[in-house]
């Protein structure tokens, strides 16, 4: 999300908005104000707050607010640039560039909503601090709140804000953490191995997706399966559940452990 904005941050603002919408029925999630409320207004370049995309208008009146969930995809057009032709969303500015989101797949859970200032900062009040500038102390405190297992803990927006399926496989693994490992039971070291490893992670996969770098190219773990594991040459090993995949490797993650999820049998660390 951070390449996102910092790619989009100089080109939403450079003209007033011409036209905001359509939007798919499922997609926009705020009535009021409408879409047409940006309209004549100029964008105040892009700010994010986790995985959430914000763009303030200048005059500090309205926030649009863009979450892309697992399968959509921003990007913007240049003037007569071709773009899909049923976009979830779009929004076109008076010199003709376009700001335009898709979702791949049936199901549409990208959301795209209007808020006024005090309004959003409610709607986002929930979020945890931003996973790149997690501190081991924090980190710590974070931890020993309730016993849970890494992954899903990595995942938590309310714990910690930023961090997504793929990037939590790629933490897990340059920490040599397993996904399964409680919380609570992380000694010092750990905890300050993982603070370390998150901040590190991001930052270098924020550079990756600068430079235009793909999934396959950004992540070294992450739907790789079987391929040899970047610490130690192991087979990457996998977990699936309904909503999400796990990798890791089993030599150095989990001590040569093969790790089962719920349908299958009972949990191993």
């Amino acid at each position: 999300m951070e390449a996102a904005r910092r790619t989009l941050d100089g080109l939403v603002g450079r003209s007033p908005v011409a036209k905001a919408g359509p939007a798919h029925v499922a997609t926009l999630k705020t009535f009021d104000p409408p879409l047409a409320a940006l309209e004549g207004r100029r964008l105040a370049g892009a700010r994010r707050r986790g995985k959430h995309l914000l763009f303030p208008t200048e005059d500090g009146g309205l926030v649009l607010h863009v979450h892309l969930m697992s399968a959509g995809r921003i990007r913007f057009l240049e003037p007569g640039a071709k773009g899909p032709k049923t976009p979830a969303f779009r929004l076109v500015l008076e010199d003709g560039g376009e700001l335009v989101l898709t979702e791949a797949g049936a199901k549409k859970r990208a959301r795209v909503g209007v808020y006024r200032p005090e309004e959003l900062e409610a709607e986002l009040a929930h979020l945890g601090p931003e996973a790149d500038e997690i501190d081991a102390e924090r980190l710590g405190e974070i931890l020993r709140r309730e016993s849970r297992r890494l992954h899903p803990f990595l995942r938590d927006q309310r714990a910690l804000a930023g961090i997504g399926r793929a990037w939590s496989n790629e933490i897990l693994n340059r920490a040599r953490l397993s996904p399964y490992s409680l919380t609570t039971e992380l000694d010092g070291d750990e905890v300050e191995r993982l603070a370390e490893t998150i901040r590190e992670t991001l930052a270098k996969g924020l550079e990756l997706r600068l430079r235009g770098a793909s999934d396959a190219k950004a992540h070294r773990v992450h739907d790789r399966l079987g391929r040899p594991c970047p610490n130690c040459g192991t087979p990457i090993a996998r977990v699936d559940f309904e909503e999400h995949t796990i990798y890791y490797c089993p030599e150095c993650q989990t001590a040569g452990r093969v790790l089962k999820d719920r349908r299958l049998s009972r949990l191993l660390r």
